[in-house]
């Protein structure tokens, strides 16, 4: 599919181990067509939200032409996005799936477009179907962000294994037309935490390096207001150790229930302090709508945790 760039010589006798990494190191890959991404996670990293469809819960229809998706892009990377996210499949609670022919038709013009644009961030396309990345990567997307974490088509692992690009995988119970109706934990954390370990060993089976595989325990996915708060209260116990690591809360119905019912975009300054409580608390990445409003928050949560300002 893509060109391996793991092949070696075999040689005899036991197998190394695969040498320990920090997961605050930089993440460094090569896109297929040779363009050169690289992700600082000492510092927080913003993925900004371009959903790409007509019914999403927060934005839906606004960037649905591939003109407004693209300038929607371009902002978000000049507010301070490192990654742009794109989704064009809802997965609101009670969504259905949408046919595999209109994800595509979505996301192609916008995904050549933005390989076009220059200094654009990595872009990662929110699907869980192998065909549509495998075609997505083809078309210049250089990550990939599952909400099945594998387990609807394992042949997605393949696709980021063959490119030799990172992966989310993101915890959720049932499916999006269900997962709301009454999930029940015995243990939240735990039980997220057992969950993420075992996907991203199937993938790391599968063919995806340990330091390209990020983890996110999928606040709103199957999961109570109580059991996403019990989630970011605990989130160091929620994350099997030794992974990179990403929290996507941006606009959640538990954050409209905080602030006593307020819409989806007027959750904004919410999720920037979630987004930045979610960082002290370990986690490297955060998926936000409104990009200049987390990043800025980010900023004063890195020099709080440092002690210092940082540049």
């Amino acid at each position: 599919m893509f060109p391996d760039r793991h092949k070696r010589r075999r040689l005899k006798g036991p197998k190394p181990p695969a040498p320990a990494f920090d997961p605050e190191s930089p993440l460094s890959w090569t896109h297929p067509d040779g363009r050169r991404f690289t992700l600082d996670f000492s510092r927080p990293v913003v993925m900004g939200v371009l959903n790409v469809t007509p019914d999403s819960f927060s934005d839906g229809g606004k960037w649905l032409e591939p003109e407004a998706a693209v300038a929607r892009a371009k902002a978000m990377a000049d507010e301070g996005a490192h990654i742009i996210d794109i989704g064009a499949e809802t997965t609101r609670p009670g969504s259905a799936p949408t046919p595999e022919d209109e994800e595509w038709r979505r996301l192609l013009p916008v995904l050549e477009a933005l390989r076009e644009l220059p200094g654009c961030p990595p872009v990662s396309v929110d699907t869980y179907r192998f065909s549509t990345a495998a075609r997505c990567v083809m078309a210049g997307a250089s990550m990939l962000n599952d909400i099945y974490a594998g387990r609807k088509e394992k042949r997605i692992f393949r696709v980021a294994s063959d490119a030799a690009i990172p992966i989310v995988l993101m915890h959720m119970q049932g499916e999006p037309r269900t997962m709301q109706q009454e999930p029940h934990y015995a243990d939240v954390v735990s039980e997220v935490r057992e969950f993420l370990w075992e996907r991203a060993k199937d993938a790391e089976r599968n063919g995806v390096p340990k330091d390209r595989i990020i983890l996110d325990p999928g606040l709103g996915f199957g999961k109570t207001a109580d059991h996403n708060l019990m989630l970011l209260r605990n989130l160091p116990e929620a994350f099997p150790p030794g992974y990179r690591t990403m929290m996507a809360l941006s606009r959640k119905a538990f954050l409209g229930k905080i602030l006593d019912g307020a819409p989806p975009e007027g959750r904004d300054l919410a999720t920037a302090v979630a987004s930045s409580i979610s960082f002290l608390k370990g986690a490297k990445v955060v998926r936000v709508h409104n990009v200049k409003a987390a990043s800025e928050a980010l900023k004063v949560a890195e020099a709080v945790m440092r002690g210092a300002l940082t540049p």
